[in-house]
């Protein structure tokens, strides 16, 4: 070493100790190196995420039978059907010359009562979470987002109830369509359905012994699934037909709605596209080519699925629904309500708070069970 090098105590501490010093620095040629401690996200009390008041939805609250379904005032708790046509004992009534005239004959009539149901859904909040849901990081007006989510609830709900099994009774539920599209004679048969044949009543008819009030189905032998096919619902539009039904909507479940897809798919015929989106009652169905690879219609008529379609534990059932002769009676339309503290009525719920409730009143009638059918027993 040079003597002149060393000139300085950082000059020597530098020469013997190469890379440090008694301040902690280091040193390697010209570079300082030193121990940082840098501000991070991650810092502990430095940064807290703002959420926002937007709340996006993650779940699937579509309601689609109960939105297909024509909706009509309830002017009455009941109504009269025609259950039998007048029998004179002639084949057309023909009168032989100068013979007395046949006995007089007359149709069978019989009365149908309903009632109407109540359907209610209620929510509350604090007094506190309403306060600061406004201040800080808060939701902001959780009044209205939970009045808007549990509308979508309770529509949810009542779509839910029109597609329960045929073997759960509606008791204060509305009556489901998988009970207005069964029939006692079809699945009497069947060893599976021995306790839900007593249960198939519905409104004030005994369904035991009454074919009229059987709708039109297709069901698997002692309730054996069957393998889709296109046989299967061509017969179910001509059982329909000739009881006089038209349908005019067919009801089912996405995974049977894929598999109709599938079977029309190896009889594709079209010489140009044409883009196809099923609607009814302002319901759009999947879009699909007409007679392509999605089905939009069948028979023309549109097909709508729903995520609340039941199965028979493979694929989802299929309704035919003649619209003319089913509805949903509306005795009180969907009303929403609130009281508490921010209405300035908390002894109502008795409480610093504030509660909401959806009511809907009514129930789903058929005039005409022959119109309507269902497949069931798929796989």
């Amino acid at each position: 070493m040079a003597r002149d090098y060393v000139r300085t105590i950082t000059d020597m501490e530098r020469y013997y100790y190469g890379a440090g010093n008694a301040m902690g620095y280091s040193y390697s040629g010209s570079e300082l190196l030193k121990a940082d401690s840098p501000m991070l996200s991650t810092t502990a009390g430095t940064y807290q995420a703002i959420y926002g008041r937007k709340v996006w939805s993650q779940l699937n609250q579509e309601f689609n039978a109960f939105s297909i379904l024509p909706k009509r005032p309830w002017d009455r708790s009941g109504w009269r059907v025609i259950t039998d046509k007048p029998n004179s004992g002639l084949v057309h009534g023909g009168v032989a010359e100068n013979a007395t005239l046949p006995e007089t004959v007359r149709p069978i009539f019989q009365h149908i009562a309903a009632k109407p149901k109540t359907i209610a859904h209620t929510f509350d909040m604090s007094e506190t979470a309403i306060f600061l849901a406004d201040r800080d990081d808060g939701l902001g007006d959780i009044r209205a987002v939970l009045k808007e989510e549990m509308g979508k609830h309770h529509a949810e709900m009542v779509n839910k109830m029109l597609l329960d099994d045929v073997d759960d009774k509606a008791n204060n539920n509305f009556e489901s369509l998988d009970r207005i599209t069964a029939a006692h004679a079809t699945m009497g048969q069947d060893t599976n359905w021995v306790d839900v044949v007593a249960d198939l009543d519905i409104y004030s008819i005994d369904r035991s012994g009454n074919s009229w009030s059987d709708a039109e189905t297709n069901v698997g032998s002692g309730g054996t699934d069957r393998t889709l096919s296109l046989d299967q619902l061509d017969t179910l539009f001509q059982q329909i037909w000739e009881r006089g039904g038209n349908p005019k909507v067919m009801l089912t479940g996405y995974d049977t709605l894929m598999r109709l897809q599938q079977l029309l798919q190896s009889q594709q015929r079209f010489m140009e596209e044409k883009r196809v989106t099923p609607t009814y009652n302002g319901v759009k169905g999947v879009p699909g080519m007409e007679a392509g690879f999605i089905v939009a219609t069948y028979n023309g008529v549109p097909i709508i699925p729903t995520k609340d379609m039941p199965d028979d534990g493979n694929l989802s059932k299929i309704y035919y629904l003649d619209t003319d002769y089913l509805y949903f009676s509306t005795a009180i339309p969907t009303q929403y309500f609130e009281s508490g503290i921010e209405t300035g009525d908390p002894f109502a719920i008795n409480r610093l708070g504030q509660e909401g409730l959806y009511r809907t009143m009514g129930e789903v009638w058929t005039t005409f069970f022959g119109a309507q059918g269902s497949i069931r027993n798929l796989k």
